[in-house]
């Protein structure tokens, strides 16, 4: 299976990544009313687990390439990685204006994690579906273990 990679870069996972940042680096420098986000994690060990696998998930998506992947084009996974961004997107601007319900939380957390997943498996980069899906899980339980439960 470790055949078919090479070592690359996939500009498209690094713009992704960047898309999907975008708020986050908002977030960091202009606070939201009712900034829920900023409380400290009660769940510290999984936080930092999510951390690395972010880091996995990025290497992964940008450096691991599928030689058998086709050209970026229109297709399912594409149009799923397109609406997620704009589910997490909308999530935001709720979340700026003020809602900080299970709907916002859970559109801040599934969404970018559904985006990478569908990018990487309409890559076929199979290699970066093992670190997202644990970030997944990680930010998935985080979102519900600090702000929903």
């Amino acid at each position: 299976m470790l055949k078919k990679y090479k070592i690359g870069f996939d500009i498209w996972g690094a713009l992704l990544f960047l898309i999907i940042m975008i708020p986050n680096f908002i977030w960091f420098v202009i606070p939201a009313p009712n900034d829920i986000l900023r409380a400290d994690s009660v769940i510290g060990a999984l936080d930092t687990l999510a951390s690395i696998c972010q880091v996995l998930m990025l290497i992964s998506l940008c450096i691991f390439v599928n030689q058998e992947r086709k050209k970026l084009k229109h297709s399912r996974f594409i149009i799923t990685v397109i609406v997620s961004c704009l589910l997490y997107f909308a999530s935001w601007v709720f979340y700026y204006m003020g809602t900080t319900n299970a709907v916002v939380i859970l559109g801040l957390t599934l969404p970018p994690c559904l985006a990478f997943l569908c990018f990487a498996i309409g890559r076929k980069n199979i290699i970066a579906v093992i670190p997202i899906s644990v970030f997944t899980i990680c930010h998935l339980v985080y979102g519900i273990v600090n702000f929903i439960i």
